[in-house]
């Protein structure tokens, strides 16, 4: 699978729990979008990862990505209810930055 090289950076750092690493992968104003809540900015992205990194432990193991819509679906694994499932990740990216990122079921 050919992914762009930020998403292949977040997929890692994911992996790694690695909540800076995670944060760097976005612009400085970027936009999460995630469990019903939007996380604006690096420094609240960087909070939001580490809190879910230190409650959940997910992984990403990604299954499929849409070079066209820019969405990567991945089996994600951790120690939350329905463990592991399916999401899609779906990006906005500009200049080698993640500008946009909505995590859907």
């Amino acid at each position: 699978m050919n992914l762009p090289k930020v998403i292949e950076e977040l997929v890692k750092s994911q992996n790694e729990f690695d909540s800076v690493a995670y944060a760097d992968c976005f612009a400085e104003n970027a936009h999460v979008f995630d469990e019903g809540k939007t996380h604006i900015g690096k420094a609240e992205i960087e909070k939001w990862i580490d809190k879910s990194n230190r409650d959940y432990k997910a992984t990403m193991d990604p299954v499929a990505y849409d070079e066209k819509e820019n969405i990567l679906s991945a089996k994600i694994a951790g120690t939350f209810p329905g463990s592991p499932l399916t999401l899609k990740f779906h990006f906005k990216i500009a200049d080698g930055k993640i500008k946009n990122l909505k995590v859907t079921g």
